[in-house]
């Protein structure tokens, strides 16, 4: 099977079906918001999406797929994880995003 690809137009579709999401920019790469914190943001390396989830959930994913979720330097000790954009599908997605949201205080 040959691997998905999440391309920057199924990004955007995924993002824009949730309630309160706006789309903008982060270190010159689109970014996604929901009232103003940041949920994700395209990693400048163009093959990755950086996501905002909580170190709990982060931490999990890193030991449950390890192929499809990492941290570089930059990002550790922080609530964000990385995914590669080729081993992520538009349902995981959303359901990652969808636990961006929730963890608004």
């Amino acid at each position: 099977m040959p691997p998905r690809k999440l391309t920057l137009p199924a990004i955007r579709r995924v993002a824009r079906s949730l309630p309160g999401v706006e789309e903008g920019t982060s270190y010159g790469t689109p970014a996604w918001r929901h009232r103003g914190r940041m949920l994700a943001r395209l990693h400048q390396d163009g093959a990755s999406i950086v996501l905002k989830i909580g170190n709990e959930t982060r931490d999990h994913l890193l030991q449950a797929d390890p192929e499809t979720f990492f941290v570089t330097d930059h990002y550790r000790g922080h609530p964000m994880v990385l995914a590669r954009l080729d081993h992520l599908s538009t349902t995981d997605l959303r359901k990652l995003l969808d636990r961006a949201i929730s963890l608004r205080p």
